[in-house]
C-alpha cells in the first residue's frame, strides 16, 4: 500500500464513501479505539460507521503521516459535528449542534496491501 493508498483511504472516509474505504481492509481487520471499542471484519466496521454516520459529521485532518514498509502511523485531528441526536451512543452522548474536536494517533498495520490491524489512541480534546 502507497501512501497516496492511504490519502485515498482517508478521503473516502471523509466523503462517506463506505465501499471506497472498506476496500482497504482485510477480511480479519481488526480496528481498536483503545478501550473504548474493539471491530472484527469489514463489515462490522462498515456498520459501525454507517450509525456513527447517521448521527455525526467526522472529519478526518492529517497532521503528520509516517510510511514504513509495515503500514502506516498518523497523528490526526478529527472535529464531530453531531446533526442528529444521540444520548446513547456507546462512546459520548451527544446532542444535535455538539461539536467536539480531538487529536489522535492511529496506527494502521498493513498485509498483502491492506489494512489487518487499526489501533487508534485519543492524544487530546481540543473542544
Amino acid at each position: 500500500m502507497t501512501r497516496e493508498d492511504f490519502l485515498s483511504y482517508i478521503a473516502a472516509f471523509n466523503a462517506n464513501d463506505f465501499d471506497g474505504f472498506s476496500r482497504f481492509y482485510a477480511d480479519d481487520v481488526d480496528f481498536n479505539l483503545g478501550d473504548r471499542k474493539r471491530l472484527i471484519g469489514p463489515k462490522a466496521i462498515v456498520d459501525f460507521y454507517r450509525e456513527v454516520k447517521a448521527h455525526i459529521s467526522e472529519e478526518l485532518e492529517i497532521l503528520d503521516l509516517l510510511v514504513g514498509d509495515g503500514g502506516f502511523a498518523m497523528h490526526n485531528r478529527t472535529t464531530f459535528r453531531t446533526f442528529a441526536d444521540w444520548p446513547d451512543f456507546e462512546l459520548w452522548p451527544t446532542k444535535k449542534g455538539d461539536v467536539r474536536q480531538i487529536e489522535s494517533v492511529i496506527l494502521y498495520r498493513v498485509r498483502d496491501g491492506k489494512f489487518v490491524s487499526i489501533k487508534s489512541a485519543r492524544f487530546k480534546q481540543l473542544a
